[in-house]
């Protein structure tokens, strides 16, 4: 017989689409006087159409948030990770020097819209001081890139990007990955969604972007992504549009949204959280709280967290068992009683009154051993 063991995951993201309709976006061209190497800020042209890009939740490999495009002239398709915590977009190219590679991998050297991105360009300056960590200068057109996952070793172009294999944008900065730890996940690149220049919401001119994500657990649902003119939200449907603003950034970390959460809730339960416990410093950069498409796991400061664990430990009314191995903090054994308890939502509240409800599946999970 197996048991079954009832975890606190800590959190799930409670906003993870399973699978997506599609990204719609509202363009602006870019123009340059050099067509081979096109810069961010130079003359910016409407383009009216609104483009598409097959999105889904990628299940096989932890719940990550992923997109499918093209790039290349033939266009090459990839799967690629939405990431709101960082800025460039990245692909898997060969040649690649490591056999963590992930096919089909883009050959700049077959297209014919590739260009190298010079080393004095303002983009490659920009990417060369994010991954030195504030590094003004750029000394060769190659660099590391380090993620939580590992590191990649870039070197920026400039290429076509194709979306849904109909409508494409040309002269979009990215890095080519020739070498990496690995830990991509199943997908082929990163597409960056950050405040930074070399973002793609930066390098269309959007000013705007919204994602309406269906429940961890629903595999079923679609969802899509919007970036532009149509990415505005209203009420609508019985739906009461909530919104909280984002925390200026700290000049360490520019590429990142910062909101201000200021306590957490199970059920109709405040929790004793300190008032300053997610405050960001602005002289630093500590402290704060972000939130990332790229993680599917809400991370807590230790205080915050050991209010939430005594809480769920209380609600539960079980003992706590160490005899499952598991990468869990807290777990309790279900072979008696065999029915998990009941557990109330857990509510987020944010600046301006805006709350992200909870439900118990999204920091609860049940497992069979």
């Amino acid at each position: 017989m197996t048991a079954s063991i009832f975890v606190l995951v800590m959190l799930s993201c409670a906003a993870l689409a399973s699978r997506a309709a599609g990204l719609r976006v509202g363009l602006k061209r870019i123009h340059s006087d050099n067509p081979r190497a096109p810069e961010l800020g130079r003359k910016l042209a409407s383009l009216d159409e609104t483009l598409t890009a097959s999105s889904r939740k990628d299940l096989r490999h932890g719940g990550e948030y992923v997109m499918t495009l093209s790039i290349g002239t033939p266009p090459t398709a990839y799967v690629a990770i939405i990431d709101t915590g960082s800025d460039t977009i990245m692909a898997q190219c060969a040649p690649c020097s490591n056999t963590s590679c992930t096919d089909p991998l883009y050959d700049p050297s077959s297209s014919k819209t590739f260009a190298d991105l010079p080393c004095n360009s303002s983009l490659r300056l920009d990417a060369c001081a994010a991954a030195a960590g504030g590094s003004t200068g750029c000394s060769q057109c190659t660099f590391n890139q380090t993620y939580t996952i590992g590191w990649a070793f870039v070197s920026m172009g400039v290429e076509t990007l194709t979306f849904d294999q109909q409508a494409s944008v040309p002269g979009v900065a990215f890095g080519c990955i020739t070498d990496s730890s690995g830990g991509w996940e199943g997908s082929s690149g990163l597409v960056g969604m950050g405040r930074g220049n070399l973002s793609l919401v930066s390098q269309l001119g959007a000013r705007k972007f919204s994602y309406c994500l269906t429940p961890f657990q629903d595999v079923n649902s679609t969802s899509t992504l919007l970036i532009g003119p149509s990415a505005a939200i209203v009420d609508g449907a019985g739906v009461v549009v909530q919104s909280t603003p984002f925390v200026p950034n700290p000049p360490s970390n520019p590429s990142y949204y910062y909101l201000n959460l200021t306590g957490i809730s199970m059920g109709t339960t405040a929790l004793s959280i300190p008032a300053n416990a997610f405050a960001l410093n602005p002289d630093d950069g500590t402290g704060g709280l972000i939130i990332d498409s790229g993680s599917t796991i809400t991370s807590l400061v230790d205080v915050a967290y050991q209010q939430v664990r005594a809480e769920v430990l209380s609600l539960a009314a079980l003992s706590p068992s160490s005899s499952h191995r598991t990468e869990m903090d807290l777990c309790f054994d279900l072979s008696s009683p065999s029915t998990p308890p009941a557990m109330p939502d857990m509510t987020f509240h944010f600046d301006g009154g805006a709350d992200m409800v909870l439900p118990a599946d999204n920091y609860i999970s049940r497992k069979e051993y």
